[in-house]
């Protein structure tokens, strides 16, 4: 059985969240998509579920949803065919309401190249490629 990576975000408008992730290549799933929760699909095996807060709520007992305008809940890496397709999925995030920006890791870019990209609600996606 090949492994599905669900990531899970709570997002405060899920028309615009979803239109955002459209933007950016994902495909929404409708069959799971509800009123509450909309499911995105980037590949066969990494799917990104935009969970309202009410809804995110559910799954986090006690805990207080982070608000990640000013706090890190977690970096999502993953891969992409080439450096300018990491360049083009952050300039079509910050054309659409999101944002990014580089953090020098040391390593020569045609080795490795990443950004970091903040969707509307402050959630960081790592599209990175490297040289392999």
């Amino acid at each position: 059985m090949t492994t599905m990576v669900f990531v899970n975000f709570p997002v405060s408008d899920l028309k615009r969240s979803t239109a955002f992730y459209e933007k950016l290549g994902f495909t929404q799933n409708k069959e799971f998509s509800t009123d509450e929760a909309v499911s995105m699909v980037w590949d066969d095996h990494f799917w990104i579920m935009l969970l309202n807060h009410e809804f995110y709520s559910r799954f986090i007992k006690d805990k207080t949803i982070a608000d990640t305008q000013t706090t890190s809940s977690s970096l999502i890496a993953f891969s992409m065919e080439s450096a300018d397709a990491v360049k083009k999925f952050a300039e079509t995030a910050k054309v659409n309401g999101g944002g990014f920006y580089k953090v020098d890791m040391g390593i020569p870019e045609d080795q490795m190249f990443g950004l970091e990209v903040e969707d509307p609600d402050g959630n960081i996606l790592e599209p990175n490629w490297m040289a392999m």
